[in-house]
């Protein structure tokens, strides 16, 4: 049995840099991950869908340089092949940089393979046995696949195998309407693919205000993009030339398939009954504000402890933990405001809470929405979809959430963010003088507008 002053099970964005911290403490650390360092975001998310997105989006402007009084001759050409060799690269230099980082460390050991616990202080890895009084899981997420007529007969793509096709779909069909759904929707869209959305609830981005979800439709029904909400039935068959999608109000002929309903942590092979550590019904691991599962010395860290599917609450979870555990701080996971982005074009920023759910807290709340047609930004790079809107409280004046859906909406919610976590009022924000030209300077004037409902 090899003895360790940590164990780390998962490469994701928070585990690798705990162990880092710990290693610079003069700690002996083991890292064990089942594939690849990086997680998700490095291997199958962030990094290559996002490198994807702007090879998209190069396309789109390409197709529209008339508009700016830019003429390119002949017919805007898809290279998939190129695509897909410039996100692989983005994932391999991030992927390798971790590991020549790791490789550098003394005291820091990476072990590739499938670790599973034997009791609350040992796990086995490649036939070794390894044992440390501090455990800690970071073990991610992956696709759900539902149970839906003939999809075991028919070769679908989930998020992961989709950022692999070298060449471009005649019609892809997405099955699920939310974040990861939409971001490849609209890719391929752009690409030149025929695109069709289906989605079982009553509209995309579910999580989202009514007002969000119906804009986000109409930006990717512009573009061409055919949407099917409240679909209650869902069927798959092989045809002639690809896949037939029947549902209970369209029949879809498309040549490739994409599962996009929701992930699932990776739970359920680690022998948890071995060590007692409790996971609630979807399989995500319980813990505590300090990130603490219920046995002693056991930590859950990401994705798979159901606090965010994102890569910075990932890490966030990481500081949490290494301020806690090697700092003497008492941060707190109840803490962390929430915020994400959905990267379709113009992005999604979003923090905090929506107006549903302020609405439901029972106070008294404030709000006002302003057109992205509004911003002189906007309107110099001829991209006026979208709206910018802001909740706050009427009594103590702070803000509550906020969404920008618009040209660089993902990047300006930081505005409200910091003052988000900053405990700033609206008043004192709302006289900031902002930059212009910039998206960011209608802000003042969004919670300008602030009234009660």
């Amino acid at each position: 049995m090899k003895s360790f002053d940590a164990i780390v099970i998962g490469g994701g964005q928070a585990g690798p840099f705990l162990a880092a911290r710990m290693v610079e403490r003069g700690m002996k650390v083991a890292l064990i991950e089942r594939k690849f360092l990086g997680g998700t975001c490095v291997n199958a998310g962030c990094m290559p869908t996002k490198t994807l997105v702007a090879s998209a989006r190069a396309a789109y402007v390409a197709r529209n340089s008339a508009v700016y009084g830019v003429n390119i001759p002949g017919e805007i050409a898809i290279d998939m092949k190129v695509v897909r060799a410039r996100a692989e690269t983005v994932t391999m230099n991030a992927r390798n940089g971790l590991i020549g980082w790791f490789a550098g460390m003394d005291g820091m050991t990476v072990i590739y393979g499938h670790a599973r616990f034997e009791d609350p202080k040992t796990v086995s890895v490649n036939g070794e046995t390894l044992t440390a009084p501090r455990i800690f899981l970071n073990v991610g997420a992956r696709p759900v696949i539902p149970d839906l007529p003939g999809i075991n007969d028919i070769d679908y793509l989930t998020s992961t195998s989709i950022i692999h096709l070298d060449t471009l779909p005649r019609h892809l069909a997405v099955i699920g309407g939310s974040y990861i759904g939409l971001e490849f929707a609209q890719m391929y869209r752009r690409f030149g693919t025929e695109v069709s959305v289906i989605e079982h609830g009553p509209k995309l981005a579910s999580r989202e205000d009514e007002d969000i979800s119906d804009a986000i439709a109409d930006v990717l029904r512009s573009e061409g993009i055919d949407i099917h909400t409240g679909v209650s039935d869902i069927a798959f068959a092989r045809s002639s030339d690809g896949i037939t999608v029947a549902t209970d109000s369209a029949r879809i002929d498309a040549s490739h398939v994409l599962i996009a309903t929701g992930r699932k942590p990776n739970t359920d092979d680690l022998g948890l009954d071995a060590a007692g550590v409790i996971t609630d019904k979807h399989g995500y691991i319980t813990v505590d504000d300090t990130l603490a599962t219920n046995v002693e010395g056991i930590w859950a860290l990401g994705d798979c402890n159901g606090h965010g599917a994102f890569t910075h609450t990932s890490y966030n979870d990481f500081e949490i933990a290494a301020a806690n555990l090697l700092d003497g701080a008492d941060r707190k996971l109840s803490s962390r405001i929430l915020a994400y982005a959905l990267y379709i074009d113009p992005p999604l920023g979003r923090v905090g809470m929506t107006e549903k759910q302020a609405r439901a807290s029972g106070r008294k709340i404030m709000i006002s929405t302003r057109p992205m047609s509004r911003v002189g930004r906007a309107n110099e790079r001829g991209e006026t979809k979208g709206f910018m809107k802001v909740i706050a409280d009427a009594e103590t004046k702070k803000i509550l959430g906020a969404a920008i859906l618009g040209i660089e909406g993902d990047e300006v919610i930081h505005g409200i963010i910091d003052a988000m976590n900053a405990g700033t009022t609206y008043p004192a924000l709302q006289w900031s003088v902002p930059i212009h030209p910039t998206v960011s300077e209608l802000i003042p004037t969004v919670l300008g507008d602030l009234k009660p409902v």
